[in-house]
């Protein structure tokens, strides 16, 4: 064989080492061991792991050392393995980690078989929680160090060897065996694998599982399973039998393809990552990798281990029951044991009844039971289970009858001893229309009966409580009206009916009739003697009498008279005999005039004067003395608080006459300004209205 590198020389000497080994050891006859007792365990008991153990063997009377483990169902901080008794020369140790007791020869000497027996009888198993984790611990006792798994009936060895390569350690894996066994890097196959391999492993290391050929594409390549694909995809993908992925694994960084078990404190412990083959930088420094023996084509059938069991028991789930009023009730309640035992005190006395289910006496209060997955003889917490007596409600209701008038709707009332009120149209069946300790019905045109009822935890009151109604007839009051009345005036409201019946207004007067003399929303009720009552409503306006705010002259020879109170309707005058519709008034001559204005409805007259001022509509400052400058006659004696302002037609200010300046020559500043239309503002007085129009000025 011709060796091309260091690599290849160190796998060339694991092989030979290895086959040195297993020359040797095929000469040694493989040992058998049997051990008897599968046993149920009692909380806070010492148990002796096995009822009978032994060793048989051809060729030896002793060994160096022998192993037992907890190989399944391991409970880290709770089950303890310990040897008990005195036995000379033997020495033990116990691996919390690994859950492994190693019992060996003081200073290292080999044992003999009849004292390995003596011990691994005396081995007792502690739990020291006090209510445990339940299940079924698996031990298995094997003379070898591999660690040995009775679901697989394989044995698996951790090899530390830290910075190897995966290749590097399948091939050291491959070449190696065990009791002729043929070895491989572990596959992992069921949640009792990665346990053992994994969390009670004494390190981390390589397993057999690649995505090497195709990406995202993760199978087994080592052993019986090689080829099996256990993964598919990244982070986010599937498994169809089982993977045990650490968080965000795999993420194929930097095209990692060989699956790896997580040093201890990185994520789940006991989970997979995926590396490069030479694995990474700290924590993910390859620190060795996990052999697995059995299931090879041509391996021996050995006896190297024995198992025994001890299953701890406990009640899973229980269902409790109720009932209203009274009754027997159902309890049940199930158990990873064989039965369940229940009781009527929660510590002390003998089982009243076996089995899943159990049905109680007829009971009328709330009793309490109590389940456990085992018999008096051992004092371990009891599960309460509660059956349920809910007491039946009662009603009490307001008023049994109820006497609506015409038609209309009707409030009920009823109130329970406990719980909610359902109201129903039926004395028995149906479901509730309502729900509350008011309700208020639908509107109701003929005699009806409605139910109450009493409902607490889905327990109803013994039977519905009726509720009667009567409809009695309505007085018919007149129909609303609309009254309007002029201003200091008054109006007669009439309400009266045929029938014999009674008054009240809400001014709280008691006559059909009655005089207002305010605008308002007026009121009678009508009550006839069956004590059912009906309502008018009378909506009273006033119409108030005309007045005029003022008459606002435009345009010189244009009046318009404008009322105070717009909404109303009137017709207008300027002689007192001729009246019209429209307020305005055109081609007036100057003077004073009078204005008339008077209600449509007979509600009055109002007379104001106003004056006519008649303004030139042009001017010409031609200086040919005939009409040269805008001006308004009178200004110096008929008017003397009059005033004029002019302005262009952007609203600026060009000038403004008085008494003591009554003439504008078109000039602004000195400046002659151009022929156009020039607006203007007339104030004959500080009293007087604004008499606005506009004059041409032309040159």
């Amino acid at each position: 064989m011709r060796i091309h590198n260091l690599k290849e020389l160190y796998v060339a000497i694991l092989i030979f080492l290895s086959f040195s080994f297993n020359v040797t050891a095929q000469t040694n006859a493989a040992p058998i061991l049997t051990a008897t007792g599968n046993q149920i365990y009692c909380p806070g008991e010492s148990l002796n792991i096995t009822t009978a153990f032994n060793i048989t063997d051809t060729d030896d009377t002793a060994t160096e050392a022998i192993y037992i483990q907890i190989s399944s169902g391991y409970e880290n901080g709770q089950d303890v393995l310990t040897l008990t008794g005195t036995h000379p020369g033997v020495t033990s140790s116990w691996n919390a980690t690994s859950a492994k007791l190693t019992i060996t020869g003081t200073g290292g000497a080999n044992v003999p078989y009849t004292s390995l027996i003596a011990a691994v009888e005396d081995v007792v198993y502690i739990n020291s929680a006090l209510n445990p984790t339940s299940g079924t611990r698996t031990f298995s006792i094997t003379v070898g160090q591999a660690n040995y798994l009775e679901s697989t009936d394989h044995y698996y060895l951790y090899v530390a060897q830290q910075g190897i390569h995966w290749d590097a350690a399948r091939d050291a894996a491959e070449a190696s065996t065990y009791y002729g066994l043929q070895g491989y890097l572990a596959t992992i196959l069921s949640e009792d694998e990665a346990q053992l391999i994994g969390e009670q492993a004494l390190g981390t290391g390589w397993i057999g599982g690649t995505d090497e050929a195709v990406e995202g594409v993760w199978r087994w390549v080592t052993g019986p399973e090689a080829g099996t694909v256990f993964w598919n995809g990244g982070v986010n993908g599937s498994t169809p039998n089982y993977a045990f992925w650490n968080n965000g694994e795999p993420n194929n960084l930097d095209n990692e393809d060989y699956a790896h078990i997580t040093a201890p404190g990185v994520g789940v412990l006991g989970s997979w990552n995926d590396l490069p083959i030479a694995g990474g930088d700290s924590p993910y420094v390859p620190q060795g990798y996990i052999v697995e023996y059995g299931g090879m084509p041509g391996d021996p059938v050995l006896q190297l281990s024995a198992t025994t069991t001890i299953s701890i028991f406990e009640i899973t789930n229980t269902t409790a029951d109720s009932a209203c009023g009274s009754g027997p009730l159902t309890l049940q309640a199930t158990t990873n044991g064989d039965t369940a035992y229940w009781y009527d005190t929660a510590t002390g006395g003998t089982p009243i009844a076996t089995g899943t289910t159990f049905t109680t006496p007829a009971i009328t209060t709330t009793t309490t039971y109590y389940a456990s997955a085992y018999d008096e003889t051992c004092n371990t917490t009891r599960t309460p289970v509660t059956a349920t007596i809910h007491p039946l409600p009662t009603v009490t209701i307001e008023a049994t009858s109820v006497i609506i008038c015409g038609s209309e709707t009707a409030t009920l009332q009823a109130n329970s001893s406990t719980g909610t009120i359902n109201w129903y149209t039926d004395a028995t069946g149906g479901t509730p229309i309502a729900t509350g300790t008011t309700f208020t019905t639908p509107i109701v045109t003929e005699d009806t009966v409605y139910y109450a009822e009493a409902e607490q935890n889905g327990c109803p009151s013994v039977a519905r409580t009726a509720v009667s109604i009567t409809i009695k007839p309505l007085p018919e009051a007149r129909a609303d009206e609309t009254i309007l009345f002029c201003e200091n005036d008054t109006a007669l409201l009439d309400g009266e009916i045929d029938d014999p019946v009674t008054y009240l207004w809400n001014t709280g007067e008691t006559t059909p009739q009655i005089t207002i003399d305010e605008a308002g929303i007026y009121t009678v009720t009508i009550t006839n003697d069956l004590g059912c009552s009906d309502s008018q409503t009378f909506t009273a306006d006033i119409i108030f009498a005309p007045k005029i705010n003022v008459i606002q002259v435009n345009n010189t020879d244009e009046a318009t008279i404008i009322m105070e109170d717009g909404t109303q309707e009137y017709e207008y005058s300027i002689d007192g005999i001729n009246y019209q519709s429209s307020p305005v008034f055109r081609g007036l001559k100057d003077g004073i005039y009078a204005a008339y204005a008077r209600s449509l409805n007979d509600c009055g007259l109002d007379i104001k004067t106003f004056k006519v001022l008649l303004v030139q509509k042009f001017f010409t400052p031609n200086n040919d003395g005939i009409n040269d400058a805008f001006t308004i006659a009178g200004m110096a004696t008929t008017y003397p608080q009059a005033t004029v302002t002019v302005f262009d037609r952007y609203g600026k200010i060009i000038t403004g006459l008085n008494r003591y300046n009554r003439e504008w020559d078109g000039t602004y500043n000195g400046n002659k300004l151009p022929s156009t239309d020039y607006w203007y503002i007339i104030k004959l007085t500080n009293a007087s209205p604004e008499i606005k129009g506009h004059v041409s000025l032309v040159r």
